[in-house]
């Protein structure tokens, strides 16, 4: 959000690092009901919708026609660059475009909209708990450890992240066939496989989640982000997401959520940016 008045660089870092790449005379105040170091992306949705809105008090052409790569990128640069914090861009490019997306990542990003049926749709959100841990935790020394072991090609991380890449493109043909009982079986997989990436990525709290999870009948479930504590997804089987969600609540806060069918919106001096859970 976007008042006229004097910039407040020293309440937010993001803030702060925003107003040192695009200048800007008014007032910059952010909200945001995330959960911080949730998992969930949320200080990449904040990035994106301080982007936009500094995009739209700047110059109605620039709204108008928005870049939602453009934005993305801004967005990922004041984060990695002047805070500092390590991360990918998958973050941003969620928030600016929204719903489900298959991105591929080189020497640029390639963005597909996946489209969801109404019954998929329908299915991941009667069948998938957002469960938030409490365990608030930072992701940038976790990314910056398993990015030092890929570039010295220690073995069992890098075999993990190969079939962490053949496994997302088997979810995105799992979203493309509406079929989330198989796309829980491959995030079920995807944890394992995330866990020996590092020894930080997961905890007893979200160990025990697991653990009742299971034994309520879950599919499949994983830690959201670079885990370490934050959120866990959760897939029930059809029509047994209540039980599922009582044998999980001792471990945790079972968060709304809906798939977003938008990414960031804004018009002249205010932004906002929706996106579901990353996988």
């Amino acid at each position: 959000m976007l008042r006229p008045g004097p910039a407040e660089t020293g309440r937010l870092p993001l803030v702060s690092a925003a107003l040192r790449r695009t200048p800007f005379g008014g007032h910059v105040a952010i909200t945001s009901d995330f959960p911080i170091g949730a998992g969930l992306g949320g200080s990449a949705a904040a990035g994106v919708a301080l982007a936009a809105a500094l995009s739209a008090a700047r110059g109605p052409s620039i709204a108008a026609s928005p870049d939602l790569s453009a934005i993305a990128e801004w967005s990922r640069a004041t984060e990695v660059e002047e805070l500092g914090v390590a991360g990918g861009r998958q973050d941003h490019y969620a928030a600016a475009y929204g719903g489900a997306l298959g991105l591929t990542f080189g020497a640029a990003v390639s963005v597909e909209r996946i489209a969801l049926s109404d019954a998929c749709r329908t299915d991941l959100e009667s069948r998938l708990l957002l469960v938030y841990t409490g365990e608030s935790r930072l992701s940038g020394d976790t990314i910056t450890a398993v990015l030092t072991a890929y570039r010295e090609r220690i073995p069992r991380v890098v075999n993990a992240l190969d079939r962490m890449a053949v496994l997302a493109r088997g979810m995105r043909g799992a979203l493309i066939a509406g079929d989330v009982t198989t796309l829980a079986a491959l995030v079920d997989e995807h944890w394992v496989h995330q866990r020996a990436l590092h020894p930080g990525i997961t905890t007893a709290r979200i160990d025990a989640l697991a653990e009742a999870a299971r034994g309520a009948g879950a599919q499949g479930l994983k830690a959201l982000g670079a885990s370490g504590g934050g959120c866990v997804v959760v897939f029930s089987p059809s029509g047994e997401s209540a039980r599922v969600a009582e044998a999980v609540r001792p471990f945790g806060e079972v968060l709304p959520w809906r798939v977003a069918t938008t990414g960031v919106e804004w018009s002249m001096g205010a932004a906002v940016s929706r996106h579901a859970p990353k996988p």
